[in-house]
């Protein structure tokens, strides 16, 4: 007897194959090893001010170089907490999916039909890319707020060509 497999379970087939994949992320240029030499660099000149204001009897300086150095560590863990956000879209020729990763981890999703999704790209005339747009369907979705514009120009130019090859 042989066993019938539902579409589902098949794999994707030829028209759900990505056409274009991208994650976007953040950009952070400190790595962690640049994060710990700024927070010494900084720890050892605090030290030095402090050091030299203590000797002069002002102690209360001392502290507050403490308060200094504490207030840029948490900027700093804050900013790296930021930059887990990422975005992966997906586009084939039957669906465009929209994943949105929060810094905290939690994941939003929206799903278009590519045939009837509208890319939108706001412009400024110095600034290049202001901000890009999926919409359809009655939902809008803003998409790579968070990167460089050179990097939004690379996106929206490479989105946009696959989004109308899906059309052909």
């Amino acid at each position: 007897m042989q066993e019938t497999i539902p579409d589902r379970d098949r794999g994707p087939t030829a028209n759900e194959e990505p056409i274009f994949e991208a994650e976007l992320r953040p950009h952070r240029s400190l790595g962690p090893t640049g994060f710990l030499l700024v927070l010494a660099a900084c720890a050892s000149g605090w030290i030095v001010v402090g050091g030299f204001a203590l000797s002069y009897g002002a102690w209360p300086v001392f502290g507050y170089c403490g308060l200094d150095l504490l207030a840029i560590y948490i900027a700093f863990r804050l900013n790296y907490r930021a930059a887990r956000a990422r975005e992966e879209v997906t586009l084939s020729r039957v669906e465009l999916r929209i994943r949105q990763f929060a810094p905290s981890g939690r994941m939003r999703g929206h799903l278009f039909n590519p045939f009837w999704a509208r890319f939108r790209v706001a412009r400024h005339e110095e600034l290049g890319i202001t901000s890009m747009r999926v919409e359809g369907q009655g939902q809008s979705v803003q998409l790579g707020g968070f990167l460089h514009p050179a990097e939004r120009e690379h996106f929206a130019s490479e989105f946009s060509r696959a989004l109308a090859s899906t059309r052909r």
